[in-house]
């Protein structure tokens, strides 16, 4: 039982009630709602400190921040360059995926070029963690490891020693000693995360915090957390596939929605330089139902391979699966087909795969989607020496999107020879450009073009 002020907090969401609920008002999860000291231990602390006065932002002294790199090219990528001295960054993922074996390997490679690293580990003892290390040969004189989850010791190590670099695995297991909720709870994430915060920003030592995921893919604790922090970022992939994408979603020094592309190995995580060649390495010639789209994710374009399968159903339900593909933008494609070309896929199971485990949300790849549909409901290859871009709208037009050199780019590099785009799309491309363009304004032209020119 909390003494003091409490409150039922939900481990879920963050939502606060003085009275226990069996099921949370805010985000509908039951049994979620945990008693927890509501006062911050460190609230006494920051009352006493002098408040700093208000200056006009012209007076302001501006700072540099000059970022040093990882040594590792995909991982700077997103980070927008390399690590701010001081900045904050989370990096969430399923079980597994590979997060501790990616900020070992950048911990070793820092320590190398760095005074000595910092590595907490609040999961493993030393000997495990030495044990990880010897297999990814990432073992340094300069690494130290810490097997402390005890909030108030990291800190007192990091302000003796104050390595530039401090990894944290995880922040779930790190716990206050004045708190009564155990590791992981609300409380003890949101308190230890600004503790972090505030000694990151003080004694300008960058943080790297790990965080475990929920069964729907966010990050475990208060969606205070991700304001908190200066980086959030997202390891994604099939643990089925060696590709791993790691995702930047919220950057205050970079670029958002950037994304570094990894291959799990048996040393660890190889960098890959060049995704789009390695997605289409395994690509068929003439299969029908295949398209390569040319999707962009940050400031990086990607050539991926998206396949479809239509065959009649079996069942009063037909079939949507999707895997990579966002089910919704599935659905409303079909209805296009069905509505404005006559397909008749109320009766046919849908099956569309982004192959390699990559996921292609933005609104690009949709000629591509419904170019694999039509090609595999009318059992004809596309041509397989074309890149399909652009965005498909509710009355069949197939509209412009953004910056196409990028992506036409990227399929000269890899030998295609066509490109189809939207016309929308031909007034903003230059001139020389070794690859045939074709300009489609609608998805009856494109198919006419992609499936009759094999």
């Amino acid at each position: 039982m909390a003494t003091g002020k409490s409150r039922y907090i939900c481990q879920s969401c963050g939502y606060m009630t003085p009275k226990w609920l069996g099921k949370c008002p805010d985000c509908g999860q039951w049994n979620s709602l945990m008693e927890e000291q509501l006062e911050s231990p460190g609230s006494k602390k920051r009352a006493g400190e002098k408040a700093a006065a208000p200056i006009p932002i012209t007076q302001v002294k501006s700072e540099s921040q000059s970022r040093f790199p990882t040594g590792i090219g995909e991982f700077d990528r997103i980070l927008g360059g390399g690590v701010v001295p001081g900045s904050l960054v989370l990096v969430g993922g399923d079980p597994g995926i590979g997060k501790s074996t990616l900020l070992l390997q950048v911990a070793s490679k820092l320590s190398s070029h760095h005074k000595e690293i910092l590595y907490v580990s609040g999961e493993e003892s030393a000997a495990q963690t030495k044990q990880r290390a010897e297999r990814l040969g990432t073992l340094s004189q300069k690494l130290l490891v810490f097997t402390e989850v005890d909030l108030e010791k990291i800190l007192d190590y990091v302000e003796v020693t104050n390595p530039p670099v401090t990894i944290v695995d995880s922040i779930q297991t790190v716990y206050h000693p004045e708190l009564n909720g155990a590791p992981g709870s609300v409380s003890q994430i949101r308190e230890c995360t600004d503790r972090f915060m505030r000694l990151a920003k003080s004694r300008n030592v960058a943080f790297f915090l790990i965080g475990h995921v929920t069964k729907s893919g966010a990050i475990a604790g208060p969606r205070l957390l991700e304001h908190i922090v200066d980086t959030v970022l997202y390891f994604e992939g099939d643990r089925h596939h060696a590709f791993r994408i790691l995702r930047a979603v919220k950057n205050r020094f970079g670029p958002t929605n950037e994304i570094g592309v990894f291959e799990m190995s048996p040393r660890g995580l190889a960098e890959v330089s060049n995704p789009s060649k390695i997605f289409l390495a395994q690509r068929g010639e003439r299969l029908a139902g295949s398209v390569v789209v040319g999707s962009l994710e940050g400031t990086r374009p990607l050539l991926v391979e998206l396949q479809a399968l239509v065959s009649r159903s079996n069942y009063s339900m037909p079939q949507r699966v999707v895997t990579g593909v966002e089910y919704g933008r599935l659905v409303m494609l079909l209805a296009v087909l069905e509505k404005k070309y006559g397909m008749r896929l109320g009766t046919q199971d849908v099956f569309v795969n982004a192959v390699g485990g990559i996921k292609v949300d933005e609104p690009a790849a949709d000629l591509g989607i419904v170019a694999a549909i039509a090609s595999s409901y009318r059992d004809k290859p596309a041509n397989p020496d074309t890149v399909v871009i652009g965005e498909v709208g509710l009355g069949g037009e197939v509209r412009a999107v953004s910056q196409p050199e990028k992506r036409i780019k990227e399929a000269q590099k890899l030998g295609f020879k066509r490109c189809l785009i939207s016309a929308g799309n031909l007034s903003s491309l230059a001139k020389k450009v070794s690859l045939e363009i074709v300009g489609v304004k609608t998805v009856q032209q494109a198919l006419e073009s992609l499936l009759e020119a094999t």
